[in-house]
């Protein structure tokens, strides 16, 4: 075969196609002649390499390396890119919610904005006499396509789940699988990374080593199959060829040519709905429906011109036509398929792009980019309000941004692949559009009930020999009829008394299957039938932990208002509430709770809710949280190790949960672990900064010991090397240290700026560990040992002189205007109540700089219209006018302006994006008050635990007895009172056995 020589400058467009075509999934294409290299039809291989624009190497599953050809003659189809890292931005599955969609996207001709991944295409998701375009990458033409309905099938064969496997071609992991020509068994096809989904297949070992392997990943095979498994069908004539996907290729005179025999066979409403804009409906084409036409012309807009017999001539939207006796079509195009600018909703949930210099870019000339932002960078969201230009006001946080929608993806509800059920079910589904007649009665059943067919699922019940929990495919008719949320043919099955508790192979009854399906009315019809709402299956998963997952908040809410237990635990120990904080549903997370969910409960890992949200670093569900705490102390609870939420917070560097945990939790910061460390050690071992100067500044105690004897200023000094003590040299100035550790978005610091700001804070230099060293002891530089003393020695006389100059400071860079930085700022935005600019600026700026809410009025604070000495400075509420200065604000009770009853002040400090003054206190009145207000906490808390403990322990009939008698339902009373019963008070079961307790 002839070869391209391929210089720089040339052929660019070829070889990037071809750069993108290494690593795809193939199979053999229409113009293959080379027997049974691939392994037959429908076996799978990866594309290695390409020798050259016409030539490309493909490894076979089964090992088999050849040369094909990808021009002229193409022997080679795609039936999945993903591994290759095409994606398409801004685009998202509309069934299995993948986004964005990686490898081919197919969308629909027929329903606006409707698109499928390739899973779900060849998984037969949609509707099947819907017309799709396939688009092979973002920036290729829409290729039109025949219904799948009358689409030739063929089943995939190679490496998936089940084929039994060894080392291929590219192995470079030396005896992992147990040695040369030792088997393994595939699992589960995975992802090698997140930019290459489907590239790797997870595989267990026959001597037990499991592991993950490449298979085209990079072009890589790092595995040959031996037996090979099915992988699902593929509608063999929609996939591009290898070679042809590129602009230019052949097929570009659309899906109908000159000559074609086409009819229209679809139903009249949907016709004329799709004919407008394309020529519209008139009554005379009442003719076309069911005749067969010839195409005699494709206008500029891709609209077929139609010739029937009668001598009239129509013009059609090529979606409401069907060849006839025509193969598949693979080419054809139609406009450019142009994504609307926004895909979002208010109250969507979306992730912040976490890549800080891409979204900088994006935010220019969208709301621009403010470094308060960059708490919330890969966050999630919530989409408060959509701008006339498509502009996000999003949630997140705790604040509210404006963003570039390109910056932000919708949330999946589900970050995996399809569930096994609904991979099941979508092989079920398939089969009914099938027109021919087993004459198989279960057969019949089940795929009467799957398609909705009530009147059908009736009669064959009615014959002899109907059994209506019998099975096909894996699905009874019930559990078919649920997820798909047929409630005709489910009332038909109960009245012929169907078993509403049958299982599936996973073990999920019909109750899973509808939450699985989203679909809430089943579950209330099921209930009516006495289906067990807390119903388990193999992985002891109920309905709710279901829909949790699937992140169907009507399943749950329905589940929990018909009385499903809100705290079953699954084969793994999580709870819905451990599933909710995970799936990061804040929403499902506040109704599990309002439903008296446990947030004690623990997993097997030993994690209740607060210790999970805390691991995850999840700061909203942390919040929801704190605020559902039924008793205050839970905060505090430890772990079998010790560790309390805030430890693993401290541990995890999650900021954001230690700030809520310490401020709204008012969690114990001095709570020691199984170590005896308490959560300041913690962040001190890991050098985490932030948490560090939280802990101390909140008040931790900074000479606690840990088992060892050392304070969290020894673990400081431990980790000290000399070349960290470079960079404090010329740290001289104390009142930095007292200010904290540097900026929040600076780097990482040194141990020993760790240290010198813990002695700044009154940490003891001369306490002693176990081994008898006091922290001076393990610091090993004399100028670092001064430094420290310094810093303790001064801590106490600067403490007070650096916080004024921090307030100063403060001062100065609130007033001066946001956007020139010349001139102060001296113009009050409307209605937010915001200063950012001068009055120069001001007109300039069209939403307020520290809000970001549009701006309706500017006005300027001219001086105090009283004493006409000082500038307005004080903001009155709600009339929102600044006519006063301080000291003429403090006598007023009306604003002198509007004559307006004055609720609130707020000095111009606060306006400009400042923290109010403090009131002006010595130290000791202030401390006396704090230590007054912790002692109060403190006793609350131990008022409610004791009150707490009582419940526990009184018998809840009498109230004035100790419980002392346990039934086996595990309840239990008094002595006195359990004698007289024959059933349980809390759970009406009867009364078998009585135990008494000693």
């Amino acid at each position: 075969m002839a070869t391209m020589d391929i210089r720089p400058g040339r052929n660019t467009n070829v070889r990037v196609n071809m750069m993108e075509g290494v690593g795809a999934r193939v199979v053999r294409g229409p113009d293959w002649k080379w027997g049974k290299q691939d392994g037959g039809e429908g076996h799978v291989g990866t594309v290695r390499s390409f020798e050259s624009p016409e030539e490309v190497v493909v490894v076979w599953d089964n090992g088999t390396a050849a040369n094909y050809r990808c021009a002229g003659a193409y022997d080679l189809r795609i039936i999945d890119s993903a591994p290759t890292g095409v994606k398409h931005d801004g685009t998202m599955c509309d069934t299995c919610r993948m986004q964005p969609i990686y490898g081919i996207r197919w969308k629909c001709a027929e329903c606006p904005n409707y698109d499928l991944c390739t899973a779900c295409y060849h998984g037969d998701k949609h509707h099947l006499r819907h017309r799709f375009y396939r688009i092979n990458v973002s920036s290729s033409e829409r290729i039109g396509l025949e219904p799948r309905r009358k689409s030739k099938k063929i089943m995939a064969r190679g490496i998936f789940p089940g084929a039994r496997v060894v080392r291929g071609v590219d192995w470079e992991w030396e005896d992992q699988d147990g040695g040369s020509s030792r088997r393994g068994k595939v699992t589960e096809i995975q992802d090698w990374s997140s930019t290459s989904p489907r590239s790797a297949a997870y595989v267990l070992w026959d001597n037990g080593a499991k592991n993950l392997y490449r298979v085209g990943y990079e072009g890589m095979s790092d595995l040959k199959v031996v037996s090979d498994a099915k992988g699902g069908t593929f509608y063999r004539d929609h996939l591009p060829c290898l070679g042809e996907q590129g602009p230019g290729s052949r097929g570009v005179h659309g899906l109908y040519a000159l000559g074609d025999q086409v009819n229209v066979d679809l139903d009249l409403e949907i016709v004329q709905s799709l004919q407008h804009g394309h020529g519209g409906w008139t009554d005379g084409m009442f003719e076309t429906l069911g005749a067969t036409g010839t195409v005699v012309g494709i206008d500029e807009d891709h609209d077929v011109v139609v010739s029937y017999p009668s001598g009239n001539r129509w013009t059609f939207n090529p979606a409401v036509l069907t060849k006839v006796n025509a193969v598949t079509s693979s080419s054809g195009s139609a406009s450019g398929d142009t994504p609307t600018a926004s895909q979002f909703q208010v109250g969507d949930l979306v992730q912040i792009c976490s890549d800080l210099e891409r979204i900088k870019a994006l935010q220019r000339g969208h709301g621009e980019w403010a470094e308060a932002m960059l708490p919330t960078l890969g966050k999630i969201g919530r989409v408060q309000q959509i701008y006339h230009d498509n502009d996000l006001k999003v949630e997140v946080c705790g604040t509210s941004w404006t963003y570039n929608p390109v910056a932000v993806t919708k949330v999946a509800s589900d970050s995996g692949g399809l569930s096994n059920s609904s991979e099941r079910l979508s092989a079920l589904l398939k089969k009914l559009f099938e027109t021919h007649i087993t004459g198989d009665i279960n057969e019949e059943l089940v795929k009467a009930a799957a398609n909705g067919d009530a009147i059908k699922t009736e009669e064959i019940l009615a014959r002899p020999d109907a059994n209506v929990n019998v099975q096909f495919a894996g699905h009874t008719a019930l559990q078919a009829a649920s997820q798909n949320g047929h409630v005709d043919v489910i009332k038909v099955l109960i009245r012929h008394n169907v078993d509403v508790e049958m299982e599936d192979k996973d073990g999920d009854r019909a109750i899973h299957h509808a939450a699985f399906g989203d679909e809430p009315s089943v579950i209330e019809l099921l209930h009516r039938a006495n289906a067990d709402l807390n119903a388990r299956n193999k992985r002891r998963q109920t309905a709710i932990h279901i829909g949790v997952n699937k992140g169907h908040y009507g399943v749950v809410k329905t589940l929990l208002e018909l009385g499903c237990h809100p705290s079953l635990q699954d084969s793994e120990g999580d709870t819905a509430l451990h599933d909710a904080i995970s799936k990061k549903r804040d929403d499902i997370l506040s109704l599990l709770l309002e439903n008296n969910a446990d947030i004690c409960v623990t997993n097997n890992n030993g994690f209740n809710a607060l210790h999970h949200a805390a691991l995850r670093g999840n700061p909203s569900a942390m919040k929801v949280l704190l605020s559902c705490l039924p008793r205050p102390w839970i905060v505090d609870e430890k772990k079998d190790d010790g560790y309390t939420a805030l430890h693993l917070a401290a541990l995890n560097n999650h900021v954001e949960v230690a700030e809520l945990l310490v401020n709204q939790g008012h969690a114990n910061l001095d709570i020691q672990n199984v170590n005896q460390q308490t959560a300041l050690h913690l962040a001190v071992e890991r050098q985490h900064t932030q948490i560090v100067r939280l802990m101390v500044r909140a008040g931790a105690k900074l000479d606690i010991p840990d088992k060892d004897g050392d304070t969290p200023l020894h673990e400081a000094l431990r980790h000290h090397t000399l070349s960290q003590l470079r960079q404090l040299q010329d740290m001289q100035d104390v009142g930095k240290l007292l200010m904290g550790l540097g900026n929040q978005s600076g780097d990482k610091k040194s141990s020993a700026s760790i240290a010198c700001f813990l002695a700044a804070n009154g940490a003891d230099l001369n306490a002693k560990n176990k081994k008898g060293q006091s922290p001076m002891d393990l610091c090993p530089d004399p100028n670092l040992c001064r430094v420290l003393a310094k810093c303790h020695s001064d801590s106490n006389c600067q403490v007070n002189s650096n916080l004024r100059m921090i307030s100063c400071m403060e001062q100065e860079s609130l007033e001066e205007c946001m956007v020139c930085s010349d001139m102060k700022r001296d113009t009050l935005f409307g209605p937010c109540g915001h200063i950012a600019t001068c009055s120069l600026c001001s007109p300039r700026v069209k939403k307020c700089l520290i809000c970001k809410e549009q701006v309706q009025s500017r006005t300027k604070i001219e001086e105090c219209v009283v004493c006409s000495d000082k500038k307005a400075s004080v903001l009155f509420q709600p009339c929102s006018h600044m006519c006063a200065c301080d000291g003429c604000a403090s006598l007023m009770k009306k604003c002198v302006q509007c004559r307006c009853q004055i609720d609130k002040m707020i000095p111009f400090i606060v306006c400009c994006g400042g923290k109010a003054p403090p009131v002006a206190s010595n130290n000791a009145t202030q401390a006396k008050p704090q230590k007054m207000n912790n002692a109060n906490s403190e006793l609350h808390k131990l008022q409610q635990q004791l009150q707490d403990i009582k419940e526990q322990t009184v018998c809840p009939v009498c109230l004035d007895r100790i419980k002392n008698m346990i039934f086996l339902c595990g309840h239990g009373t008094c002595q006195l009172c359990g004698d007289r019963m024959s059933e349980c008070p809390i759970c009406r079961k009867s009364v078998e056995k009585r135990i008494l307790l000693y």
